[in-house]
């Protein structure tokens, strides 16, 4: 008989516990993964609406030189640095989404189930 049939059938309680145990590890990893989704999300938002506003600018400036062809380079440097503003706030939040947070999501959780399966292979050879 399967050592986990046998253990099924003569301590249930023992897997209950297991299974506890399980639910443990996840409600623990969750507020960390959770936030760490929640904080991408919101810079890949930032990313692009400092891009879309940037874009936005850009165009404005370029309609602005069209209307206004006799304006002096001297006068023209803020069509130029005002829309780089929002834009490189939106590639920093871009690097800092793409940026890697440290550990992966339900690492913890991984290492146990691959331990348990390592268990449970050991058993059955047995």
């Amino acid at each position: 008989m399967h050592p986990l049939l046998h253990l099924i059938a003569k301590r249930p309680q023992l897997l209950a516990d297991h299974a506890e145990a399980y639910v443990g590890l996840v409600a623990d990893e969750l507020p960390r993964v959770s936030n760490a989704w929640k904080r991408k999300a919101v810079l890949f938002a930032m990313a692009m609406v400092g891009l879309l506003v940037g874009l936005t600018l850009i165009g404005v400036a370029l309609m602005l030189s069209v209307v206004n062809p006799g304006l002096e380079l001297t006068a023209s440097w803020p069509l130029i640095a005002v829309p780089l503003i929002p834009i490189l706030a939106g590639l920093v939040c871009f690097v800092a989404a793409q940026s890697d947070s440290g550990r992966p999501a339900f690492d913890d959780l991984r290492v146990q189930v691959k331990a348990d399966v390592a268990m449970l292979r050991e058993a059955a050879a047995a």
